[in-house]
Formats: structure tokens, sequence, C-alpha cells
């Protein structure tokens, strides 16, 4: 994922949260980066998205490639 570069450069934790589709059907992830060292943040972050959406659940329609 060239979108994470950044933040391992910086030495930052990170986690891709699935949110959504392209209009073309493609995975969307929402990037959370967090200070270093704070895995738990990030990981209660993402946790709480996901509680209260359900773009975790749902997979991309293979039909179209």
């Amino acid at each position: 994922m060239k979108n994470t570069t950044i933040g391992n450069m910086l030495g930052l934790c990170g986690a891709s949260i699935p949110c959504g589709f392209t209009r073309a059907g493609l995975p969307v992830g929402l990037m959370l980066y967090g200070k270093p060292f704070d895995e738990q943040s990030v990981l209660l972050t993402g946790h709480a998205f996901q509680t209260v959406t359900d773009w975790h659940l749902r997979t991309p329609d293979l039909s179209i490639f």
C-alpha cells in the first residue's frame, strides 16, 4: 500500500479500516495513524468506527472483474 509510506517513514503506527467502495466497485480504506507505540489508540478508534458501520462486513462485487 503506497499510501502508508509516510507513516512508516515517521515511525507512526497505523491501520487501514474498510470504509466503502468507489463507483467502480473497488474497496476504499480509511487510514488511521497514531503516535509511535500507541497502537492501542489506533485499534480502539478503528474498533469504534466498525461498531457504528458495517463496511467491514461487506464484500466487493467480484462479477465486475
